[in-house]
């Protein structure tokens, strides 16, 4: 390849991953969620595009994507915070078994292969999308979060399945307040705040388990590319307050509908990668 050529394909590699930045940041705002679903396969195609080893491309979306999630999920929480869309005692209930789920999916991650990854998105995204198109009112446990110490194991399952996953853990969150009543308005904001507490700890855990990988982009750090964290993260950002002010005068059925096909869409895209 001649230095044109690789000077045209550096161009389009930062452009697909501005507009995917500009994406994830707005469906981080409208579902609540950190905006991995669409970062992940994004950064795995583009980095497919300049060659990185298929071996650790995966392991690469994710652990970028994770980098990326942080300001824009800190971004779309400030907006659902203002619009008083958030339950921060259910947040500070969750914070600590969640971020030790996040430690405990960076450990799985490190000795995970590119397979295990996409078949837990293909796994968990088909659940979730089931979920969302029965609709929350389809079946509820009760109207009030339970007081039992099981909910910070699940929490410690929402942090694990969003590591590996790099999502802000928004699925789950929603889908257990849902389960309890609470408004899909009030889920996804509170869901926002997952995010920032998934991203950080994620973030760092991918860069421990990429440590002195070989295969590796130019200046990654670990399972992070800073290159592409950097050409995602100002759209995003931009995009992810738009978001959360739509998501607020969106119908509750809508967001479910919507989320659910963008699950679905995810889904097929990594089934079609394990079976194509």
């Amino acid at each position: 390849m001649d230095a044109s050529s690789s000077v045209e394909m550096l161009g389009l590699f930062a452009l697909v991953l501005a507009l995917g930045g500009l994406a994830a940041g707005f469906i981080a705002g409208l579902f609540g969620i950190g905006g991995g679903g669409v970062m992940v396969p994004i950064l795995y195609e583009a980095f497919g595009w300049i060659g990185v080893d298929p071996a650790v491309r995966m392991h690469l979306s994710v652990g970028t994507a994770l980098a990326v999630m942080i300001p824009t999920t800190t971004s779309s929480f400030r907006t659902h915070l203002k619009r008083g869309n958030v339950d921060q005692s259910f947040i500070s209930r969750m914070i600590v078994p969640v971020v030790f789920g996040v430690v405990v999916g960076s450990i799985i991650a490190k000795f995970s292969s590119a397979e295990a990854l996409k078949w837990v998105w293909v796994i968990v995204a088909g659940v979730i999308a089931a979920r969302q198109f029965a609709g929350s009112d389809f079946y509820q446990l009760g109207t009030e979060i339970p007081k039992s110490k099981l909910l910070e194991a699940w929490g410690v399952v929402i942090g694990v399945i969003s590591t590996l996953m790099s999502v802000g853990g928004g699925a789950f969150v929603i889908t257990t307040l849902a389960l309890y009543g609470r408004s899909m308005q009030q889920a996804v904001g509170t869901s926002s705040g997952f995010g920032p507490m998934i991203a950080l700890p994620g973030m760092l855990g991918f860069v421990w388990a990429g440590w002195g990988i070989a295969g590796l982009p130019p200046v990654s750090i670990g399972y992070v590319s800073v290159i592409g964290a950097l050409c995602m993260i100002p759209t995003g950002v931009l995009a992810a307050p738009i978001g959360a002010r739509v998501a607020s005068g969106v119908s509750k059925r809508a967001l479910e509908i919507g989320y659910g096909a963008f699950m679905i869409v995810i889904a097929s895209r990594f089934a079609y990668s394990l079976w194509g």
